[in-house]
């Protein structure tokens, strides 16, 4: 009577036993070693002209990241003082991300981050009044995220992670890139640090997220982190350990007010539904709103190139 029913059940065993794990694993084997293979974007070093000098930068190259240097350390270290220019996009990089909001999703998480950063040692002063330092980064180009491949990787990551201890990591297709400029400029008017810099994203360190500046979004903060690290330091950001973030950094990181009310002009962190977000591959505007005067910026810009 129940023979067809104990042969479902069979199946099911079947199905769900030794062998079928078995081939989950080697699939997740496949994929880390695909990843591992080819799970890096390529992102050119890219001038735009906007520096008011290259002559001095060197190359100084992270293990991820491609950079040409330049900094007077005795200028930034006694610099107490900085205002931060909006940034902007290229015209080149312009034509790879048409919506305007997608562009000041990309330009206004760099200026937070900056602005945040750069809060560990100086005073950050509003656009308007005299600094130290003035710091201004243009956007060179833009390496489009594929949102179609992000969603594939977000849920190949999710559904892994039900059978698997850790998810797998993200397919090594459709990563973006992102390449940018910036100096500091002092009172006197010369170039007091300058960079040109670019990386794409990677397999490891870079969420796939559903939006074609997914990766520009995230690779701009580490921009960010990186030139605001030259300053505050006076040398290459590139290597040395981990250091723990101070209270104020922390604090901006989870959505709180800014150290400097100045940085207040870039709105504030996405904090815990950022993070979520991120994990769950949603698009970066879902979760970060963008500041109206920088859309409007960015749209004001855009014409300024056609």
């Amino acid at each position: 009577m129940n023979s067809n029913g104990d042969n479902a059940k069979s199946i099911g065993r079947d199905i769900a036993g030794p062998a079928s794990k078995q081939a989950i694993y080697r699939s997740a084997t496949a994929i880390l070693l695909l990843a591992i293979l080819t799970g890096c974007a390529k992102a050119p070093l890219w001038q735009a002209g906007s520096l008011s000098s290259y002559d001095k930068l060197v190359p100084t190259h992270g293990h991820v990241t491609q950079a040409n240097i330049h900094v007077d350390s005795a200028a930034v270290l006694s610099a107490k003082t900085v205002r931060i220019v909006p940034t902007t996009f290229s015209a080149r990089a312009t034509q790879s991300i048409a919506k305007a909001e997608d562009r000041a999703l990309v330009t206004n998480t760099l200026d937070r981050a900056m602005c945040v950063r750069l809060s560990d040692r100086f005073e950050i002063v509003a656009e308007n009044q005299p600094a130290d330092l003035t710091v201004h980064a243009v956007v060179t180009n833009v390496i489009p995220t594929d949102a179609g491949a992000a969603a594939l990787s977000t849920v190949a990551s999710l559904g892994s992670s039900v059978v698997l201890p850790v998810g797998v990591p993200r397919l090594p297709i459709g990563l973006g890139g992102l390449s940018v400029e910036a100096e500091a400029i002092g009172k006197d008017g010369t170039q007091k640090a300058g960079i040109v810099w670019a990386r794409g994203a990677n397999s490891f360190a870079n969420k796939a997220r559903v939006s074609r500046v997914g990766d520009a979004y995230s690779l701009a903060a580490s921009f960010g982190n990186d030139f605001s690290k030259i300053l505050l330091i006076g040398k290459s950001p590139f290597g040395g350990g981990p250091s723990l973030p101070p209270l104020h950094r922390v604090r901006s990181g989870l959505g709180g007010q800014s150290k400097y009310a100045a940085c207040e002009a870039f709105g504030r962190a996405p904090g815990l539904p950022g993070l979520v977000g991120g994990e769950l591959g949603l698009p970066p505007a879902w979760t970060d709103k963008v500041p109206e005067h920088a859309v409007a910026r960015s749209q004001v810009a855009q014409r300024g190139t056609e």
